[in-house]
């Protein structure tokens, strides 16, 4: 090596070092340089210069230059070889982001500098030493090491909160702390919150170091366990129940706990088991109880019972080491539940927490819940002590097992000795009959059979004979027993019968040796798959069966007594007759039947070799041995799309299919010859043919027609042809064979003519709609109206004529009646005064009478409502009405069934499916692609919704991450439309938004059971008392009071309130209860009064309805009149039949009546005849009025012609459209506005339950319960989506709750009480409840509504009240947007509780199959999707 550095800048020293000049790899073109690196310590020239090295090795020379810049740093090198130059640079430092990152790179060009917080090549580092760390040295700076120079300054920077100077003490750094306003808040999470504290130079602006400062709170601890078990230094003050970091606030000395040992705490000791409904004490192991001081409370044990609280007192003995919890009774509901493990807790002082380190519980358990039998009783693990009482026949302790006699017992337990349960009883045996060889494995099932194995063996018999029980098979929970039938020559009937206890036994059958006659078909292509079926006898016994053609197995399908049914396999042998042979369980049946294996079908041509893109042209497929094909197919696969279509044998060499379609549908690029990906046939199982490759199958555009004219309608004279306008109306396909069009005007076809690019029609003269179909398209371009030839027809002729005499006579008519009107001026001004003063003095009492009732109905309706119970439906009801309305038995309510053998399968690939659901990409693609869909209507929409939240309901925490997810889109998506952002949640249009109604009725649940259902049962109530104060129409559903103008009665129906002593039916030896009706009444709405008294403490589903019952009028001992809403006695006057009513059969004020079951007999004959039960009336079977005003909801009175006579029923007003009641003749009625007075009165009297329901909504804070978290939680949310579009207008982000809140969930629970009560709602109660929900839903509204004289009369019925209702709304928005935010963490934790209540309430297989269907419609469409979601 030479060297050519001028020697006169080298001063002291020249050190030139080739640290790495290595690696060089000889490749076929040349030499690759691997980085060189040159340190050179010396001074170089001044300004640029160039420095050159020579290096020889082997037969190569090598030559480096250095340059040397003005600033006299070394920065690259320069390499030459082969005519080549390569730049090298000599480091690249700035790549380095942090200290560590720089020193572990090893670069020996690079370090790190400190003053500049960068990573810098080893020359250009400042001179002050201090500042700089090099690869060389072991480790970066950090708070503990050596402080250096700071004299230019220094800062202290915590987070974003504050910045202070920093004071160099020595070899420390102080820094200031925040002040307590400045410091973060601490999670509610966890006891500290971090804050960067960073160090950064004055000299520089740049961060030198920086590290994490805690501040921590110990009072966010409740428990002494995790207050001494902090990171931090945090004390206990036992008699305070407090953590803090002051030992010294602790009230006593020997209050103070530091270690966890020391803590008041429960020890785990024998598991705690409580018999529900016993009387039991709790006794408990504990240590450092402290002992309560003067004015604080003692000892209470707190159980958590499906919800409730109970607390009981407790007492601490003195040793502080155990505690006792007083004797008391738990229970819980159902009987479905046999071990309940309660969460338990003791506190003192009030809510002073003992820690529960070992989350001690207490065990509630039944001994009758799921075990309904003796086996399965003593089965029952002994720590519960229960046994069988045979006595009584129920699982039970033994202090509740009645003893026959002082000395004996019928108490049965494992613990006795020779224990054995009675009355064995088999129920069903599987198969039911079995070939005398035997081998038939039986399944028995029964109640009682055994205890155990061993009790079996031996002991199961069938005709006599032992049959061999098998262990795996015998279950004891399941009640079932598996056993080998041993051979019996015997042919004819026996018992299976099982002695093991008393003995018992149930038919089998032992049939003939099964036999088999023929099969069909009887031969089938040699690649298998041909249907067989073999007949014969008794080929349905025993519990397996074998097919063998040959040494092959038949794949069986299905079998009956007389035939089995399986599908051929491919044969081994090639072509040929195989022998086939039957075996039923060990019996070989003996016959000679054979199946023969011939040759497989082939193809050999097709014609026409084309097809358009929707397909369903008929092809003509020409081969050999085309007739064994039993299902023939033909499929195309194009786009990774599979289409398939039906083909007809004709013959043996023939058949006829119909192409597939290309597409599902039309799309853009199919506008030229395309060829299918794949073409062949499923000819059964012969796979040479699924693909076939020897045509050239083409498929041609669609043809195209435009419409007839641009409204849709093409105005037609009379025999003129129809041309329509398109293309590729005839494909230019050879061969001659062209389209089949098929034109329709209405259902009339024509004839039609085609050319490339129009179609003549020659059309009947009829008005109707154009159809065309070819193949598989089928086109409507329009409709085709005929006109007349002459501009006046002579029916218009004649009308024109007859129009206008009639106007001359009407004419005459009007100026005769004006003259004699002229002369009565006087009569009539006289006539109408009368009628006035009438008119004035009529309203002035109808006024009256309502003042009457607007001031007493209130107390008296406070008086008369029963507040014993609320009949709350459950949760899984309830749920199921919100989710699924009208549906009553849904699948998600059952077990998943699978026909067939598939139920493993099934289930297997759901819950693999179900993996898919809990993906969020995938749950979130697959619903967008759902709502892309035309066909996805808006029913599909609400079912998917409520699908997917019974599907995860088990994951509430998750199917709210989708939810946000999803309203985000729509947010996002209705912003983007320009639509009015206070359109939002209006309606239900997407899946998102049904989706929110059931997460708000998952989650307010609870909230509508402790506060919000009392009101609304409570407005419910007053409702449907208020209504049957006054008359009810049970046909058109009016009534005399009510909130609804459009179901008030607008006539004076004369009534009286009578009290009738009905008979209890429960036991007709107890009192009478009174009942109030009206004389007015039907039968049928008597007998609906009385049930609701009878039964008013019974929800209405157990209650009898009132079509099974019969009211009894009873007088006296002997003489009963059943009475009916149509009997014998019915009047009818003018095709008008009223239905029968109290005042009808004179019944008179306190008459005993009586319901009784309904007699097969429904109509008396007239009373003053003997009294009998025998009907005579002919409408018994032709009408049957069933008096339930909810089928009846329209406006007008619904008319029941007598299906014989043509007569109408009504009842209180009829129809008052009718001609033979107009208005002039409707006698008693007024002018029907007076009687909207009654609207104003019915609403007094109800206003304070109205009130009460609505402030109850309208609280964040009402009677003892707190506002929900899900209602906190998604408005915090609405509000988060309006900050990040900048929406700051108050009334949008007001109108986005309303229609969250109040609209999707509030409003329909109003309406639809039905969801929440086990209760009956009737068409009045309902349109009053509805009115209320209108009132609700203006309360909520921002926008102001202008009341005129034409407004509707609900709306000025509460115009009053409503702005008072939209300060309370108000002022409910502005509270819950004050309270403290939910965390993510704390809403995830109560979403979880909630699940984990209510897992187990639907099948989430059945709900993933249900999904699953509509995978399965637009698997397509979703697949594609996802890949593309999946693109990067």
């Amino acid at each position: 090596i030479s060297s050519f550095f001028p020697l006169r800048y080298i001063a002291i020293k020249v050190e030139i070092i080739i640290l790495l000049l290595t690696f060089f790899f000889l490749r076929n073109t040349g030499i690759h340089l691997v980085p060189v690196s040159i340190c050179s310590p010396f001074s170089p020239p001044p300004g640029p210069s160039l420095s050159q090295i020579e290096m020889s090795w082997e037969s190569m020379t090598f030559n480096f230059s250095i340059i040397y810049p003005s600033n006299g740093l070394i920065e690259l090198l320069l390499v030459e070889y082969a005519q080549s130059v390569t730049r090298v640079p000599i480091e690249s430092c700035e790549q380095y982001g942090t200290c560590g990152e720089c020193l572990s790179s090893g670069d020996p060009h690079c370090g790190w500098c400190v003053l500049n917080n960068i990573g810098a090549w080893l020359a250009q580092r400042l001179f002050a030493l201090w500042w700089w760390t090099s690869a060389t040295a072991s480790r970066c700076l950090n708070l503990t090491e050596y402080v250096p120079d700071l004299s230019a300054g220094i800062t202290c920077s915590f987070g974003n909160l504050t910045e202070v100077e920093g004071r160099v003490d020595g070899n420390q750094i102080l820094c200031t702390s925040p002040a307590a306003k400045d410091v973060p808040i601490i999670p509610t999470d966890q006891d500290w919150s971090g804050v960067e504290l960073r160090l950064n130079s004055k000299e520089t602006g740049q961060m030198l170091i920086s590290t994490e400062v805690k501040f921590y709170n110990c009072s966010v601890h409740q428990l002494c366990l995790s207050c001494v078990t902090s990171s931090f230094r945090c004390h206990w003050c036992k008699y305070r129940n407090l953590c803090t970091h002051d030992p010294s606030s602790c009230s006593f000395q020997e209050g103070r706990v530091n270690a966890s040992e020391d803590c008041p705490q429960l020890v785990r000791s024998e598991e705690i088991l409580i018999p529900a409904g016993e009387v039991k004490p709790i006794t408990l192991k504990a240590r450092n109880l402290p002992q309560p001081q003067s004015g604080q409370r003692g000892y209470e044990c707190v159980l958590h019972i499906q919800g409730v609280s109970h607390r009981v007192t407790a007492l601490r003995f003195n040793s502080s080491s155990r505690l006792h919890c007083q004797k008391n009774v738990y229970l819980y509901e159902g009987m479905r539940i046999s071990e309940l493990p309660v969460d338990f807790s003791v506190v003192w002082n009030g809510n002073f927490i003992i820690d529960n380190p070992e989350n001690i519980k207490v065990h509630l358990y039944k001994c009758g819940a799921q075990r309904d039998s003796c086996g399965v009783c003593l089965k029952a693990e002994r720590k519960f002590q229960c046994g069988w009482c045979s006595m009584e026949g129920r699982c039970t302790l033994r202090q509740h097992c009645p003893m026959s006699n002082p000395y004996t017992s019928r108490w049965l337990h494992l613990a006795s000795t020779n224990v054995k349960c009675t009355n064995p009883r088999i129920t069903e045996v599987t198969p039911v009959a079995g070939p005398p060889e035997g081998g038939t494995r039986v399944t028995i099932r029964g109640v009682n059979l055994g205890l155990s194995f061993s009790d079996m063996v031996n002991n199961v018999q069938v005709a006599g004979i032992q049959c061999t029980p098998q262990e795996n098979g015998y279950i004891i929970a399941e009640h079932r027993i598996v056993c080998i039938c041993p051979d019996s020559y015997i042919e004819c009937v026996f018992f299976v019968s099982i002695s093991c206890l008393f003995p018992t036994h149930i038919l089998f059958l032992f049939l003939q040796m099964p036999s088999v006659k023929g099969l069909s078909p009887s031969r089938g292509p040699e690649s298998g798959g041909t249907k067989v079926t073999i007949m014969g006898e008794n080929l349905g016994a025993g519990s397996s069966v074998s097919v063998l053609f040959g040494n092959q197995t038949c794949e069986f399908y299905e079998r009956t007594m007389t035939e089995i049914v399986c599908y051929s396999a491919p044969s081994l042998t090639g072509v040929g007759p195989v022998q086939i042979s039957v075996s039923v369980d060990r019996a070989q049946v003996q016959d000679s039947l054979t199946f023969e294996y011939i040759d497989d079908p082939t193809v050999q041509r097709i014609e026409p070799e084309w097809s358009i893109a929707s397909g369903h042209t008929p092809l003509v497929v020409t081969g050999t041995n085309l007739d064994v094909i039993q299902e023939p197919r033909i499929r195309i696969k194009y786009g990774g799309r599979e289409s398939v279509n039906v083909c007809k044998v004709l013959n043996i060499t023939t058949m006829s299919c119909l192409a597939p379609s290309l597409t599902a549908e039309y799309r853009p690029g199919l506008d030229s010859v395309k060829h299918a990906d794949e073409f062949g046939f499923i000819f059964n199982n012969v796979q040479a043919l699924l693909v076939y490759n020897n045509t050239n199958l083409m498929y041609y555009p669609n043809p195209y027609f435009e419409p007839l004219s641009t409204n849709g309608m093409l105005e037609q004279k009379p025999g003129s042809p129809i041309i329509l306008k398109g293309k590729n109306l005839v494909p230019s396909a050879s061969g001659g064979v062209k389209l089949n069009y098929t034109v329709l005007i209405g259902e009339t076809p024509c004839s039609v003519t085609v050319s490339e690019s129009q179609l003549l029609c020659e059309p009947p003269n009829l008005t109707g709609q154009y159809k065309i179909m070819v193949g598989g398209l089928h086109v409507s371009p329009g409709s085709v109206n005929i006109l007349s030839d002459s501009l006046l027809t002579l029916p218009a002729i004649v009308s024109i004529a007859a129009g206008g005499g009639l106007l001359l006579i009407i004419v005459i008519l009007v100026l005769i009646a004006y003259k004699r009107k002229s002369r009565e001026n006087d009569l009539t001004l006289k006539r109408l005064q009368m009628q006035m003063d009438n008119l004035e003095s009529r309203v002035a009492l109808e006024c009256k009478e309502a003042f009457a009732e607007l001031q007493t109905d209130i107390n008296e309706l406070t008086s008369d409502l029963d507040r014993a119970g609320i009949p709350y439906l459950d949760y899984r009801t309830y749920a199921m009405r919100v989710l699924f309305p009208g549906i009553e038995d849904h699948p998600v309510l059952r077990e998943l069934e699978v026909s067939g053998n598939g139920q493993l399968c099934v289930e297997k690939a759901l819950k693999l499916f179900a993996q898919l659901i809990n993906n969020k990409v995938f749950l979130l693609t697959f619903i967008r692609t759902l709502e892309m869909q035309r066909s996805f209507s808006m029913r599909d929409r609400g079912n998917v919704a409520s699908l997917i939240m019974t599907a995860l309901q088990g994951r509430l925490e998750y199917a709210t991450d989708v939810l946000k997810h999803l309203l985000s889109d729509l947010i996002d998506k209705n912003l983007e439309s320009k639509n009015h952002p206070k359109l939002l949640l209006r309606r239900t249009e997407s899946v998102a938004e049904k989706m929110l109604t059931n997460w708000f009725a998952f989650l307010l649940h609870k909230f509508l059971k402790e506060c919000a259902g009392e009101p609304l049962f409570m407005l419910y109530c007053a409702i449907k008392q208020q209504m049957e104060k006054g008359p009810i129409d049970a046909i058109t559903g009016e009534a005399r009071y009510s909130l609804s103008e459009d179901k008030l009665i607008r006539q004076q129906i004369d009534y009286k309130t009578l009290i009738l002593n009905c008979v209890n039916p429960e036991n007709e030896n107890s009192p009478e209860i009174p009942v109030k009706v009206l004389n007015c009444d039907t039968i049928t709405q008597v007998k609906e009064k009385i049930l609701d008294a009878v039964y008013k403490n019974m929800p209405y589903s157990q209650r009898p309805k009132a079509v099974d019952m019969d009211l009894e009028w009873r007088q006296g001992r002997l003489a009963r009149v059943v009475l009916q809403d149509e009997d014998i006695t019915t009047k009818i006057e003018n095709d008008w039949k009223r239905l029968n009513t109290l005042m009808h059969y004179q019944v008179s004020d306190r008459c005993v009546v009586a319901l009784v079951p309904k007699q097969t007999s429904s109509y008396n004959i007239p009373p003053t005849t003997s009294i009998s039960r025998t009907s005579i009336s002919r409408y018994d079977s032709t009408f049957r009025y069933t008096g339930s005003p909810d089928s009846l909801r329209s406006r007008a009175p619904m008319i029941t012609p007598d299906l014989e006579s043509g007569v109408k029923v009504w009842h209180l007003v009829k129809n008052h459209e009718h001609g033979d009641q107009k208005e002039g003749d409707r006698g008693s009625k007024m002018v029907s506005e007076i009687y909207l007075t009654r609207l104003l009165a019915t609403k007094g009297t109800l206003q304070k339950f109205v009130d009460d329901l609505f402030e109850t909504l309208f609280s964040t804070v009402h009677r003892g319960s707190a506002l929900p978290l899900a209602i906190k939680y998604m408005f915090d949310f609405l509000d988060e989506q309006a900050d990040k579009h900048s929406i700051h207008d108050t009334d949008v982000r007001h109108t986005w709750k309303s229609n969250c809140l109040p609209l999707r969930f509030w409003v329909n629970v109003i309406k639809n009480p039905q969801f929440v009560f086990d209760i009956h709602k009737s068409s009045i109660t309902d349109a009053c409840l509805s009115v209320v929900a209108q009132t609700f839903m203006d309360s909520c509204s921002t926008s102001e509504h202008r009341l005129g004289k034409d407004s509707p009369s609900n709306k000025l019925l509460y115009a009053k009240d409503i702005p008072n209702y939209k300060n309370w709304v108000e002022r409910y928005y502005a509270d819950i947007s004050r309270l403290p935010a939910i965390s993510d963490q704390d809403m995830n934790a109560y979403l979880a509780e909630q699940a984990r209540l209510h897992s187990n309430e639907f099948n989430m297989l059945s709900a993933l199959n249900e999904i699953y269907s509509y995978i399965s419609k637009y698997s397509e469409e979703v697949r594609r999707n996802i890949k593309t979601s999946c693109q990067p």
